[in-house]
């Protein structure tokens, strides 16, 4: 399965939005409601956004999407296997994904914990390399 234009487009957009800020949400978890299911533009409307989409595939769909809960990427998968390898490799740039079944939005913190009140899903975390290159330093 070939995912590398995708994913590179993702991972321009993952550093836009680490770069914008990290916010460490201290909110406590609200009810989540069952997890949504359908196409792009379903989800989208259930978050009240147009997509702007940047990749229109058979095996995935990906827009850029804004509301009232802030600017976040949109993903839609035809398989559970391509989504979770395209989450595998992303999250190697950071960032926060909320994961449903066969879709992913990605954003900051508090856009994606806006949006799994709505959508449901998990959480997930890409790695933060930034934190370990602090330590060790004597000067």
């Amino acid at each position: 399965m070939r995912l590398t234009r995708p994913i590179l487009a993702l991972t321009g957009a993952v550093a836009v939005l680490a770069l914008a800020g990290c916010g460490s949400g201290a909110k406590s978890e609200a009810t989540v409601p069952e997890t949504a299911t359908g196409s792009l533009e379903h989800l989208a409307a259930e978050v009240k956004c147009t997509p702007d989409m940047q990749t229109d595939a058979d095996e995935i769909r990906q827009a850029v999407c804004k509301n009232s809960d802030g600017k976040f990427i949109l993903v839609t998968f035809a398989t559970d296997r391509g989504q979770r390898e395209w989450i595998n490799d992303a999250k190697d740039y950071g960032g926060h994904y909320l994961v449903g079944r066969k879709w992913v939005a990605v954003g900051e913190n508090p856009t994606v914990s806006a949006l799994r009140g709505t959508l449901g899903g998990d959480i997930e975390q890409g790695t933060d390399h930034g934190a370990s290159h602090s330590a060790g330093h004597t000067g």
